[in-house]
């Protein structure tokens, strides 16, 4: 892992899904400048730190994840300059800017595709994976066959049009499967790292990376993968130190020796994420069971050796919105969970004012059934909700038609609105060192069904302990000393006889 940035210990961050935050040219798209024109909003909220979805130009056959340029950002989204101009004006706020690398994929509309395409050998012929021989499919890979003159079938990683670039094989074990430091591969991680080049010589302060940790392929223990990444990150700590790395991985052993600053616990994979959040009893719905999440989120520690950022985000574009689990308030319990644990909270748009997953959607640009989650941000009563100014049927994807569907303006004047209670719980978080991203965590209960969830954070001497009860019942724990209640959700505990009373659909922070 590359040298921390300090303001990573107090990121909180936002992500913004670009096509659907704010259309300042009315449009229905939202656009890079709608993004600078709510920054005070993003700041107000408490969040210091933006992710930005792909924003470069794409044919948008998957939201952008399809790239067809790295170096331009795409003409609906703005101009190169629009999204320097983003970068000035969040660095005067105290804001960091986050893009969206993809580096596993491109669009076939890539030129390089394109070239790469082509029966004559050139400087593309090997920037993609391709079989020799179009009878030969890549075994253990979907692939595009019979689309040009070239002999050879062509791995793709996720739709068909999204063909996989070469970074070789950790253990080739058939002819056309390159190595690593073979010239195509090497040529890729070079390219790659132009790319950063261009960007954060430009202002951004680093990537969220993509897919990350897919790259090297016959790699089942990411040994190449992770060796990839050291060498990016080499790169970095040579000229741009302070640049930030986050992974698309899920293990974050594995994410923070390649040398990322932090990873994700997903939706998929070992993590238990939905078991908190979205199942069929999540557990901060009231019913669930927490004890399966603690256990994986420990050993996911131990295997990192404390190193790095394990985040835990609220959702983001390829899930199901929080509010279609999580209701009233216990999505503020969720929210004292997502704000009280170590690492780096992450805000899907809109989660802060419990936008709703808009049910029964057609696909927009490849959304299929995340496309209900990436409806436009909802800011007021107005027009389009505030979003654009543009027709209603131009809208990049519908808005949610509930008449009583949450905005901005209304949460903003109502105190016990869940966006005021995320704001409260940004700034407790940010007042005690034990609760920021670097503060050690200790449960005291995890969760199992019927029991609440309790933890100490701790930094430094200051000790601080979080208790959070989305059950319906009465829990008794003993009395650890609470000095000073920093945060409480419902009702107050009880303490008293030496015991401390937790109430059922409560939670609580206090100084020990």
């Amino acid at each position: 892992m590359g040298r921390r940035p300090d303001w990573l210990e107090e990121a909180v961050f936002y992500e913004i899904y670009p096509q659907s935050f704010k259309d300042t040219d009315n449009d229905g798209i939202g656009n890079i400048r709608g993004i600078t024109e709510k920054l005070s909003y993003i700041k107000e909220l408490g969040c210091n730190a933006i992710w930005i979805n792909p924003c470069f130009e794409s044919p948008f056959g998957d939201a952008g994840y399809d790239v067809s340029d790295y170096y331009r950002v795409a003409p609906r989204y703005g101009s190169n300059e629009d999204l320097e101009q983003l970068f000035e004006e969040a660095h005067k706020t105290g804001i960091h800017i986050l893009l969206d690398l993809v580096p596993g994929h491109t669009s076939w509309e890539h030129p390089w595709f394109k070239e790469s395409q082509k029966a004559e050998k050139n400087e593309y012929t090997d920037r993609y994976i391709w079989t020799d021989s179009i009878w030969e499919s890549p075994e253990g890979y979907a692939s595009l066959r019979g689309i040009s003159d070239r002999d050879g079938s062509c791995l793709v990683n996720f739709f068909t049009h999204q063909p996989a670039l070469n970074y070789g094989f950790y253990k080739p074990d058939r002819l056309w499967q390159q190595s690593m430091d073979s010239e195509g591969a090497r040529a890729t991680r070079e390219e790659i790292k132009n790319i950063m080049r261009f960007w954060l010589s430009k202002g951004c302060d680093g990537f969220r990376v993509d897919m990350a940790g897919s790259l090297v392929k016959n790699d089942e223990e990411s040994r190449g993968t992770i060796a990839l990444w050291q060498d990016i990150r080499g790169f970095l700590d040579k000229e741009f130190p302070e640049a930030v790395l986050i992974s698309e991985w899920g293990e974050p052993d594995k994410s923070i020796e390649a040398g990322f600053h932090m990873d994700f616990l997903l939706h998929f994979g070992p993590s238990h994420y939905n078991d908190l959040f979205r199942c069929d009893d999540p557990f901060f719905g009231g019913k669930g069971d927490a004890s399966e999440f603690v256990k994986k989120y420990l050993e996911s520690c131990a295997k990192a050796d404390n190193k790095g950022y394990i985040c835990i985000p609220s959702g983001n574009h390829d899930m199901d919105r929080l509010a279609k689990y999580i209701k009233g308030d216990r999505a503020k319990m969720a929210f004292a969970f997502l704000l009280s644990m170590p690492g780096a909270p992450y805000i899907y748009y809109g989660d802060e004012i419990g936008m709703r997953y808009v049910e029964g959607l057609t696909s927009v640009e490849g959304g299929y059934n995340r496309t209900g989650s990436r409806s436009p941000m909802q800011w007021n009563s107005e027009k389009n909700a505030g979003f654009s100014g543009g027709d209603e049927n131009s809208l990049y994807i519908p808005l949610d038609p509930d008449k009583d569907r949450p905005d901005v303006e209304k949460q903003l004047t109502d105190p016990g609105s869940l966006l005021n209670e995320v704001k409260k719980l940004i700034s407790v978080r940010r007042s005690y060192r034990a609760l920021m991203n670097s503060g050690e965590i200790k449960f005291v209960c995890d969760g199992e069904e019927g029991k609440p969830l309790i933890y100490i954070r701790s930094y430094d001497g200051e000790r601080i302990i979080v208790a959070l009860n989305p059950t319906d019942r009465e829990y008794k724990m003993e009395n650890t000393d609470v000095k000073e209640l920093i945060y409480v959700l419902g009702d107050e505990p009880d303490m008293t006889d030496g015991k401390l009373l937790l109430k059922p659909g409560s939670a609580f922070f206090a100084i020990i």
